[in-house]
Order: C-alpha cells, then structure tokens, then sequence
C-alpha cells in the first residue's frame, strides 16, 4: 500500500514538474531559434543554433537600457520599502493604539487594490511635480504595494520575537535605534529577507504603472518587450529572448534567500 502510494506521489510530482518548467523550457528553446524556424516548424530544440537574439538585446541601447532602468527603480523601492516597513512593523508588533487593527487592514487593503486604481491620480501628480519618465516616479509608485505587504510580513516575524529582548536591552543602557539596528534587525533577518524578496518580484514584473509613468529615460524592461511588433510580424526569437534575461535577476534573488522564504513559509506570513 505504502509503495503504491509513494508511486502515486512520484508520478504527480513529475507531472506538476513538468507541466511548472515546460514554458520556461520552451521560452529558452524559442531565444536559440530564427523567426523562420519558430514560425516554420515545431522542434523540441532548435535546429539552427543560433545566438542573434541574445546579441540583439545585449548591443541595442533601447533592449539593454530598459534592464538597467529596471533594476534601478527596483533597488531604489526595495530599500525605501524596507526603510518604511521595518519601524512600523515595530510598531504594530509591539504597541496597542487607537485604531491600530484598522490601519492594519487599510494597509493590506492597498495591497489588494488593482494598480489600474491608482494610475490616474500618480499620473496627474506626477505630471505636475515633473517626475514623468524618471526612475524614483515608479518607486514611489510602488511603495503604494510594497509597503504594505513589507508591513504584513515583517510584522509576523518580530511578533515571533520575546518582547523581553527589547527590555533587557533598555536595562542594559541600549538606546532605541542602537537596539534596533545591533540586536533587533540580526534577529529579523529572514524576515526581511522574505520582505526584500517579495518588494523585488512585484516591483520587477509590474506593467501597468511601469509603461504609464515612464516613456524613454526610464522605459523598463517589461515596456520594452511590448514593442516587438514591427511591419515585419512579431520578432519571436527576440522576445523568448529577453524573456529568458528577465527571469535571470528574479532567479539570482530566489537563490540567496531560498532558506528565508521556506522559514516564512513556517511562520505562516508567506
């Protein structure tokens, strides 16, 4: 019984497995291909190996630039998430206030709220400051997200966190910020690895407020593979392309915090 059982469990792990890498399998097949060999015929591996696709982004300024543009604001709102989030994460863990389940939910609430919501007044705002087409525009667009979910997140792992340490450390002649940076912060490690992880994804793949409130000095990656169309068709071999370098950077992320997401698993805030 028990060894038909573990074949039952293997059977659908493969299943699920294949079935979880068969797009990323087929983009990287699609990035080595001509236009004429994707189009022409259906090959489980390209038969005319070919690198021009990769070349193409990596030495067009209008392919490569948009990476850049990408991993900038992506940087800039992690941090300020993570800047924002942690001391009110503190608070929230720590202290009983007027209304501080409400604001609690308000927070999440932004986060369930569609991007498409929140377009129009960071357009008209922006417009006005003059912040179009700049990096920190859409990182501070996205703190509208980030910061809530960061908030969430963190706040489960310093509850997790006795509430003795912070009075022993006030006995022993700690400050505040020097509590929190030297003794609190190493404690919540995971956590903020979780947070930082979960800031990047989102900043990373989203589209709607990223291609609106940037046109050329800070178009992202995920702007630029929309325009692929030309009079010529859909450039297919380019697009599989740049989709596989943009799954690169959120690859390189999961790596180094791999043991931090499964602990927010554990703890139940991821």
């Amino acid at each position: 019984m028990n060894e038909h059982r573990f074949k039952k469990r293997t059977i659908f792990l493969v299943a699920y497995l294949l079935f979880a890498i068969l797009p990323v399998y087929w983009m990287i097949n699609m990035s080595f291909k001509t236009n004429e060999e994707i189009l022409g015929a259906f090959s489980l591996w390209p038969r005319s190996f070919t690198f021009d696709n990769f070349r193409t982004i990596l030495t067009d300024a209008s392919w490569y630039s948009g990476y850049i543009n990408s991993m900038i604001y992506v940087a800039i709102n992690t941090l300020i998430s993570l800047t924002v989030a942690l001391p009110a994460a503190y608070a929230f863990s720590r202290y009983s206030f007027l209304g501080d389940k409400h604001v609690f939910f308000w927070l999440l609430t932004n986060r369930m709220t569609p991007p498409a919501v929140f377009l129009l007044p960071f357009f008209q705002l922006y417009t006005t400051l003059g912040l179009m087409d700049t990096h920190i525009a859409v990182a501070l667009a996205h703190l509208v997200f980030n910061v809530p979910l960061a908030v969430w997140i963190l706040e489960g792992f310093m509850s997790g966190i006795p509430r003795e340490i912070d009075e022993t450390a006030y006995i022993d002649g700690y400050s505040f910020p020097r509590f929190f940076l030297t003794i609190f912060i190493p404690l919540i490690k995971a956590g903020i690895g979780v947070a930082a992880f979960f800031c990047f994804m989102f900043s990373w793949v989203e589209l709607l407020m990223a291609r609106t409130l940037t046109s050329v000095n800070a178009k992202p990656i995920v702007a630029t593979m929309t325009r692929t169309v030309s009079a010529s068709g859909m450039d297919w071999g380019v697009l599989a392309a740049a989709g596989v370098l943009t799954i690169v950077p959120g690859a390189i992320v999961i790596w180094f915090v791999r043991h931090y997401i499964a602990k927010g698993f554990a703890m139940g805030r991821v």
